[in-house]
């Protein structure tokens, strides 16, 4: 399972990298004042979220209803589909979810059971990327990145 994980985090770390344009089953379509709750659900509530240079911000939701988290990019000006992507890992049970492609407004929602479980999320709108490890737990410190590919 874990070979499996760690091919699957692989791939989804190199799409994210190389910026494909591969679309996942989730279908983001152009809303105008898309929320994170809009796209997760309203049940979810933002715990994290990061902005995406000014192009726009990725979303870390959480239900404590069901104990899942939910991470959505929601983009600051939909207009014109562009690359747009959105993931979420849990590292203590190698769960884990994406969604990527030329999206109008945002991409997501991904959901994956967090539960008393540090979560690593992130995502990008064209070349601009952040990733967040380590993050909404007690026990460790979360490290963000920001760049440029």
């Amino acid at each position: 399972m874990r070979i499996k994980r760690n091919i699957a985090v692989a791939g989804a770390l190199t799409a994210l990298a190389l910026g494909t344009t591969t679309a996942v089953a989730t279908t983001a379509s152009a809303a105008p004042n898309v929320t994170p709750q809009g796209v997760c659900g309203s049940a979810y509530k933002t715990v994290n979220s990061a902005p995406i240079g000014s192009l726009g911000t990725v979303y870390l939701t959480y239900n404590s209803s069901n104990g899942k988290n939910c991470v959505a990019t929601i983009r600051a000006n939909p207009g014109k589909a562009t690359y747009v992507s959105a993931y979420l890992y849990v590292p203590d049970t190698d769960e884990w979810a994406g969604d990527d492609g030329n999206y109008t407004s945002y991409a997501g929602p991904v959901y994956a059971y967090g539960k008393a479980h540090c979560v690593s999320w992130g995502g990008s709108i064209n070349n601009v990327y952040v990733s967040v490890e380590n993050s909404n737990c007690a026990s460790l410190k979360e490290h963000r990145v920001t760049g440029i590919r």
